[in-house]
């Protein structure tokens, strides 16, 4: 798992994220200087202090613990941070995940936005590793989709990751995916026409997988017959997804999809689908109650 933080836009995010929070007018204003005027009018400069990030309930899956401190290191490259807490690993709530000393000022400069991007990511995470502990006993894949934080897309696919959980398109230029809409616009939406329609994207992306979205065995059939690498098995009954899994079983891959929730996961996994599809590992994630405090010596 290649950590999110080695990429020029996560630094770039970090930043947009201290500026929006300690420069007036925010990214691009005339005036650079970050400010923290709470810390200014009653924090001495030379103050250094010890402090740590844990997370206040147990079973928190970290994630994005190198991005906190990527924040401490963007406001005052002399804080020293230490992760104890990996992230993809579990802990136990009151359980330090980073420990860090430096300049009161900075770390409190910082401890806003290392929590938000923290208390996101650990949540995504956490629930991420629930659904593949769910269906684990099938080996069903737990895959993300776009239903992401505008701007924050490499987090939060980075702690589906942490949690155990894959990656799907990270966009609309990595993978071809015909979906209902696109359907609706092929030859008038003939379910019987859907290998044609993914001929005529492999014609124009050929180097690109191809994926194609159905409602009813029907359609799966149709598209079958180009040999699409992913077949996405939408809103459909348990009993059409078994249906479908068998048409497709050695040929393409399956992907459920639509509504499925924590409860019903493991029914889904059931039918022998390849993977399980959740924007709620996104979208409806939450956070996590994370706190930054001072350590005492």
């Amino acid at each position: 798992m290649k950590d999110v933080m080695r990429s020029a836009p996560a630094k770039e995010a970090v930043l947009r994220a201290l500026d929006e929070d300690l420069v007036p007018g925010g990214r691009g204003s005339a005036s650079r200087r970050r400010i923290d005027a709470t810390s200014e009018a009653l924090v001495p400069e030379n103050v250094f202090a010890d402090g740590e990030i844990y997370a206040r309930g147990a079973g928190c899956v970290v994630a994005g613990a190198t991005v906190a401190a990527a924040v401490f290191k963007a406001v005052d490259h002399a804080v020293k941070v230490r992760i104890l807490k990996k992230d993809g690993s579990t802990v136990r709530g009151g359980e330090p995940i980073l420990v860090f000393r430096g300049r009161a000022r900075s770390i409190l400069a910082a401890e806003r936005t290392a929590l938000n991007f923290m208390q996101r990511m650990c949540a995504t995470a956490t629930l991420t590793k629930k659904f593949v502990d769910a269906t684990a006993h099938y080996g069903t894949v737990i895959l993300d989709t776009r239903k992401t934080t505008p701007g924050l897309r490499m987090f939060d696919k980075y702690a589906v990751l942490c949690g155990g959980g894959s990656n799907h398109r990270f966009g609309m230029f990595d993978r071809v995916l015909i979906k209902d809409n696109h359907r609706r616009l092929w030859r008038g939406g003939d379910p019987d026409a859907l290998d044609l329609a993914v001929a005529a994207a492999r014609k124009k992306f050929p180097r690109l997988a191809v994926e194609v979205e159905v409602e009813t065995p029907r359609e799966c059939a149709s598209a079958l017959k180009a040999l699409p690498e992913w077949i996405m098995l939408d809103n459909m009954s348990c009993a059409d997804m078994k249906r479908c899994v068998a048409m497709c079983r050695g040929r393409v891959k399956t992907e459920a999809s639509g509504g499925i929730t924590l409860a019903t996961a493991r029914k889904v996994a059931a039918t022998g689908v390849t993977a399980i599809s959740l924007g709620c590992l996104t979208h409806s994630a939450g956070s996590i109650d994370l706190t930054l405090e001072w350590r005492t010596k």
